[in-house]
C-alpha cells in the first residue's frame, strides 16, 4: 500500500495532539469513516433506482425545482452578515 506523505504526516499532527492514540487508529478510523461512507451512498443510489424504476427518473427540471425551494428553507448559520439590528455591538450589529 502506497500512502500520500502529506496524509502520514497529518496523521501523525494527529498523534502528536492527542486526537488519535497512533498513526494506526488515525488511519483505521479514516478508513471505517470511508466504508461507512461508501454503504450509505451505494444505499441512496439503491432507492433512486427503486424510486426510479417505480415513478419514472427524476427530471432536471424536478432537481432544480427542489433546490430552489432548498435555498428558499436553508437557514444560513455563518457566510453571510447578520442583518443590522440597530444596537452597537460588533460587526452586522449596525454600531453606533
Amino acid at each position: 500500500m502506497t500512502v500520500d506523505p502529506d496524509l502520514i504526516d497529518a496523521g501523525n499532527e494527529a498523534v502528536a495532539e492527542g486526537r488519535a492514540d497512533s498513526l494506526s487508529g488515525w488511519v483505521n478510523t479514516a478508513l471505517t469513516e470511508r466504508a461507512a461512507r461508501d454503504r450509505t451512498l451505494k444505499a441512496l443510489a439503491g432507492a433512486i433506482a427503486d424510486y426510479e424504476a417505480e415513478f419514472g427518473g427524476i427530471t432536471d427540471e424536478e432537481m432544480a425545482s427542489l433546490q430552489r425551494a432548498d435555498r428558499e428553507t436553508a437557514v444560513v448559520v455563518r457566510g453571510r452578515q447578520a442583518p443590522s439590528t440597530g444596537r452597537s455591538g460588533g460587526p452586522g450589529r449596525g454600531a453606533a
